[in-house]
Parts: structure tokens; sequence; C-alpha cells
């Protein structure tokens, strides 16, 4: 199957994952490069939301996906492939903040938006604004947004992949929408979609 052709309709993401665990299970590490084709840009910008750096949450997903090359039978055996992947790149990426000096905290989450195509540059700045807004969110309401909003995860998933209950998981997620609106609305000076409607 081409790596580039779409994936058949009804295939989730998370489906997608478990069968590139299972090649890699199955193949060893010789295939690791399809799961990192797959889930890489995803788990970076994850990363980011924590580390608020995209050189660091670089860093924890290398980390994160080296170990499962060392393992690569591990993440096969796991019940969802994908929350895996996400709490392990969440632990490396607290294990990196841990270790950086204090005052290096301060990122830019906006470098994530320079590597974006020509088609998208129109969009760049509403980009900008979204991810400036997300970075004012306490760390804990802005991985929740992205869990739920980029990766399309049930408040049920996000508990799991960040060891919180569901309802903790809505809570935050209602907290951070409700900001993010407040201040998007001030920063974008033309009508934007609402993100109220992701709830």
């Amino acid at each position: 199957m081409n790596q580039f052709a779409p994936p058949p309709s009804g295939v989730t993401f998370s489906q997608r994952v478990r069968t590139s665990a299972r090649q890699l299970a199955e193949l060893g590490d010789d295939s690791i490069s399809g799961l990192i084709d797959l889930t890489s840009l995803r788990l970076v910008r994850f990363a980011t939301t924590l580390t608020r750096n995209q050189h660091d949450a670089e860093d924890a997903v290398q980390a994160t996906l080296v170990k499962i090359a060392a393992h690569p039978k591990r993440l096969h055996q796991c019940t969802d492939p994908w929350a895996y992947l996400l709490r392990m790149v969440r632990n490396e990426s607290m294990l990196i903040m841990r270790r950086r000096p204090r005052w290096s905290l301060i990122g830019d989450v906006c470098d994530l938006l320079t590597r974006c195509r020509v088609d998208e540059l129109e969009r760049e700045e509403s980009y900008r604004e979204i991810w400036r807004a997300m970075r004012k969110l306490p760390t804990q309401q802005s991985e929740v947004v992205v869990l739920k909003i980029w990766e399309e995860m049930t408040f049920a998933e996000i508990a799991g992949v960040l060891d919180i209950s569901p309802s903790t998981a809505a809570s935050r997620y209602r907290y951070a929408i409700a900001k993010l609106n407040c201040q998007l609305r001030e920063a974008l000076s033309q009508p934007h979609e609402d993100l109220q409607q992701h709830v």
C-alpha cells in the first residue's frame, strides 16, 4: 500500500497506529519509518504544548521513538498504541522540562508555524494568534485542547493519556475553550469560526 495514499474510508487514526505497531512487531525496527511518518508531526504538536519549545518537543518525540525502536513489540502489546505513544511523549517532555534551566521555559510555540506550506501562508497569522493564545493557557488545559480538537479524542481517552478523570478532562477543556474564545475575539480582526462548536 502506498504510504501517501489516503487511508481507507472509516479507518481512524488510532487504528492506523495500531496497524503500524503490528507491522513494527512483525518486521522489527526496519519498519519504524512507517510509524515515524504516521505519528511524528502529531506527537511534536502535542509535546510542544508541554515544553513550549519546538526543539525540546522534537527531542521528546525522538527519545520516545528510539525507545520504541529498541523494543518494537512493546507498542503492539498495548491496548491502545496511540494513547501509549502520547503518554510516552508526555513523560519525555516532562523529563526535558525538569532538566532545563528555569529561564529557558519561555519558548516560542509559534515556531511550529514557520514550516507551513505556501498555500497555507494566508492563514499563518490566524495560526499564530491561536498558538499565542494557547501559550497563555495553563499546560493542564492546553494539552487537553490539543488532544480533543486536533487528535479528536474523547474525554475518556484523554483521561487515560493524562491519568485524570473524564470529568476533569471535560472541565479543563471547557475552561480552556472559554479563555481561548475570549482571547481570540480580541486578537483576530476578522470573524473566525467559534471554537465553542467543538465542545
